[in-house]
């Protein structure tokens, strides 16, 4: 009779967290998708050691601002562990927005700089943002890159830095701001 009840106990979690893992997956899968059709940030998926991809990024501020967000690392298209981005910014900045933000990896030395622990953009780092709007922009903070169209449609212009090339989409929200900060990322292998 208590084996019974252990198996039942063990039924019923096993079908309580089974749709979270499939809904987890598919908002995975959902975001590589979009950016997979999103102009060349998709062509970098043929071309890159892994990457790193946050579904959703919420990031808001009033004078002191922060952004979070957590998300997957793939290497070779395989899941291979888990991540999250924090973000303090100091300085003029009002509102709140969400993103979805993806990091590809030109090769092993990026992946494992990366993967090593405790990982920080520097002021310098700059990212392809692809509006999620009918007629959107594109704006990066370094070097030049353009985009245009809808999420599924936009074309970008982006290239590695320092082993690395970051792009964003858009997801909602409005937010003012002339900030400093850099994004930390921790890594936990799966």
């Amino acid at each position: 009779m208590k084996a019974y009840r252990y198996f039942r106990a063990y039924i019923i979690s096993l079908l309580l967290v089974l749709p979270f893992d499939s809904a987890m997956a598919d908002k995975y899968s959902d975001t590589i998708s979009l950016f997979k059709n999103a102009g060349e940030s998709g062509t970098f998926f043929d071309n890159s050691y892994g990457y790193a991809v946050f579904p959703t990024i919420g990031k808001g501020g009033i004078g002191i601002g922060g952004a979070h967000g957590g998300g997957r690392v793939y290497s070779a298209g395989e899941y291979v562990g888990d991540t999250s981005m924090t973000q303090l910014t100091v300085g003029f900045q009002l509102g709140g927005e969400a993103f979805s933000q993806i990091i590809f990896f030109e090769d092993q030395r990026a992946f494992d700089e990366f993967t090593g622990g405790n990982f920080e953009f520097g002021a310098d780092a700059s990212a392809v943002v692809i509006t999620a709007a009918a007629k959107g922009s594109a704006t990066t903070t370094g070097s030049s890159a353009g985009a245009s169209g809808g999420k599924k449609d936009a074309t970008t212009v982006g290239s590695y830095h320092k082993g690395m090339a970051t792009f964003t989409i858009a997801k909602g929200g409005l937010m003012y701001q002339a900030t400093v900060g850099g994004q930390k990322f921790s890594y936990t292998p799966k």
